[in-house]
């Protein structure tokens, strides 16, 4: 379970990365269409788009991650008084339910993709197929990292890095 958590961190890292890149990215090519829009009275075409695109990136990346290290939103205040026991089924009920949304953005995403894998995004040149990349690529890591969260829960490795659940216990 150790070597699964460890490869799994790294791909966690990697999506952080990439979203904070995309982050970057995403605000340099606004700030660009804003330069050309406004200072040189010109414009270019595709930034918009591909601002859009990025930003859903690193929205479902970090989202992924976020939900890994248990920074996802909760409803915690009647765990304060549980015991840990019912505490950890509770976390792991809460767990399998995202990874049941996780698997709907997989399933439904890819559905979108295929629909409009035939069409051509006009400023891009590419298929529309990639306006859903994002969502099919986050609930796949989604999945993957509630998944774990669980088989860690039951292995009995909770730790610091592994989210709010160690808090307060």
């Amino acid at each position: 379970m150790e070597k699964v958590a460890l490869w799994t961190g790294r791909v966690a890292r990697l999506g952080l990365w990439t979203a904070g890149i995309g982050l970057v990215l995403m605000t340099a090519l606004i700030a660009a269409q804003v330069f050309w829009r406004y200072i040189l009275n010109d414009s270019i075409v595709w930034t918009e788009p591909a601002s859009v695109m990025i930003m859903g990136w690193f929205i479902f990346l970090g989202a992924a991650v976020g939900i890994r290290e248990g920074y996802h939103l909760s409803f915690d205040v009647v765990l304060y008084v549980l015991p840990h026991r019912i505490k950890m089924i509770l976390f792991s009920i809460s767990d399998i339910a995202v990874s049941l949304f996780g698997f709907g953005m997989v399933w439904f995403g890819w559905q979108l993709a295929t629909k409009t894998a035939g069409n051509k995004l006009p400023s891009l040149g590419i298929s529309g197929a990639f306006d859903f990349a994002p969502i099919v690529a986050g609930g796949v890591l989604i999945v993957l990292f509630s998944v774990e969260r669980v088989f860690r829960r039951a292995a009995g490795m909770h730790t610091a890095r592994f989210g709010s659940e160690t808090e307060n216990m």
